[in-house]
């Protein structure tokens, strides 16, 4: 059951806590028998396969979602810690058209350790469990001399009381999770807190890689404090409703290591819910459910004095999930629709645009008060004798244009300039296009080595000269090779 990028049966996630000799550990790993296994496996004494399609984590089976719903209490008291590691490189397909490609692509083709970290999970009572990560990034900032520090802090976080009750005529799972990121609770890899799997280093030569591109998500993001109550009805329907806070005081571990300058503090508690329906037929399941979230997130995390300076998030998902699981094969497909509305603090609406026109005359549009965006995000993947896998996703973000969102345009002198790079946004207009191709192996059950190849047919509004200084989205095309351990 695998959770963080992310889930919990043979634990992973997107960031963690250092694993020294890595390269040296690896190799040595793949001369051995699958014995030692993580946390959750040593637990149900299950392998990968049992909660992960195909043993792909961290997508999880049937199994692994009910593994999952039950508080991570299936199976026996066991070891409780796990680690996982990734060792990734980008490489970015034109890095030409820059001013200054060592900051606009760090690291850009050579290996790295990407991130690791240290898991925590599993039975503490028969109806108490949990997850919680422990995440290094090796690569968390950068000084003025351009040396990189690691840093470590809390990731994801889901601590359960849950129970079962079954009779001739009901299966009925009920249970509360507290935790960190809104959906991470959520059993199924459609939710925003899951359909990324992949972790995503931080230098920017990994901008543009797939889990960078649009995914479905939330305004609140994560690091902050939940509680939710879910109830799971004979397989088929699934109900999940909570609120979010800022965590602080007693749930202060929620985000344990984040610096205060850039940790959500959320005014109030603000509404999470979750619905679907589900059915099992023989190696076939189905879902199909809807989820959002309103969150009010102050605009300065170091002042929440001012009620007024926050903004307002609406975030509606409509999602879908296939499965067919039947040795040797394994096959998903999912589907994700997202609608988010932004309300920016009434200080930031309808002001005047840092950029002029051509001329230097100050005539673009004063910022929006609102935006809207449309994220559509699908994915087929296969995985044949739990070894061998494929998939290709897809992806449509579409919105409002802000010449709030502009990081590229003309001064009031006429010259071009930009401020975010190759990243730039000459139009405002958030809308980005493109596909993902992926192949992986997994040559023991708790290691992954993949390829993804993202390419972009639009970029920041645009195909061609997206940023006004002849960047076009094909340049951003990126190959992300990766080996992912979890141990």
């Amino acid at each position: 059951m695998m959770t963080s990028t992310r889930e919990s049966g043979c634990v992973v996630s997107r960031r963690g806590a250092a694993l020294l000799a890595f390269l040296p550990w690896t190799l040595a790993m793949l001369t051995l028998d699958a014995q030692a296994i993580p946390a959750f496996n040593r637990q149900t004494g299950q392998n990968c396969v049992a909660c992960h399609a195909g043993g792909q984590f961290p997508e999880l089976t049937p199994y692994g979602r009910l593994f999952k719903m039950t508080g991570y209490t299936i199976g026996e008291r066991a070891m409780p810690i796990s680690a996982m590691a990734v060792v990734s490189m980008s490489k970015v397909a034109n890095t030409a058209k820059s001013d200054d490609p060592a900051g606009d692509f760090q690291k850009n083709n050579r290996p790295i350790l990407a991130t690791a970290s240290l898991l925590l999970g599993g039975k503490v009572t028969d109806n108490i469990g949990g997850f919680a990560q422990i995440t290094y990034d090796p690569y968390a900032t950068q000084d003025a001399n351009g040396a990189f520090h690691g840093h470590t802090s809390a990731d994801n976080i889901d601590i359960r009381f849950a129970d079962r009750f079954i009779s001739s005529q009901r299966d009925l799972i009920v249970g509360i999770s507290a935790n960190n990121n809104p959906s991470v609770s959520d059993p199924w890899n459609t939710a925003s807190a899951w359909m990324q799997y992949v972790p995503v280093p931080s230098p920017t030569s990994s901008r543009f890689v797939d889990g960078s591109a649009p995914y479905p998500g939330f305004g609140a993001g994560g690091n902050i404090a939940g509680l939710t109550a879910y109830a799971y009805l004979n397989k088929r329907l699934y109900v999940e409703v909570g609120g979010y806070g800022t965590s602080r005081g007693l749930s202060a571990f929620m985000s344990a290591g984040v610096d205060k300058a850039s940790k959500t503090q959320l005014r109030g508690i603000n509404p999470y819910w979750r619905l679907a329906l589900n059915t099992e037929w023989g190696a076939h399941s189905l879902m199909v459910g809807t989820s959002g979230m309103v969150a009010q997130v102050y605009d300065d995390p170091l002042d929440t004095s001012d009620p007024a300076s926050t903004h307002r998030y609406t975030d509606i998902n409509i999602d879908s999930q296939y499965q067919y699981q039947l040795d040797p094969h394994a096959f998903t497909a999912q589907l994700v629709y997202t609608y988010n509305h932004h309300r920016y603090p009434a200080a930031q609406a309808d002001q005047p645009s840092a950029f002029f026109d051509a001329a230097g005359a100050a005539t673009l549009p004063n910022t929006n008060a609102a935006d809207t965006n449309h994220v559509l995000r699908a994915k087929l993947s296969y995985v044949y004798q739990a070894k061998y896998g494929a998939s290709l996703g897809v992806f449509s973000l579409t919105g409002t244009t802000n010449t709030a969102a502009q990081t590229a345009g003309y001064d009031a002198t006429g010259n071009l300039t930009q401020t975010a790079g190759a990243g730039s946004n000459l139009s405002g207009n958030p809308a980005t296009r493109g596909s993902t191709l992926e192949a992986f192996w997994l040559p023991i059950q708790f290691m992954r080595i993949g390829a993804q190849y993202t390419a972009y047919s639009k970029f920041n509004g645009a195909s061609t000269n997206y940023d006004g200084f002849g960047r076009d989205a094909r340049d951003n095309d990126t190959l992300f090779l990766y080996t992912w351990l979890a141990y």
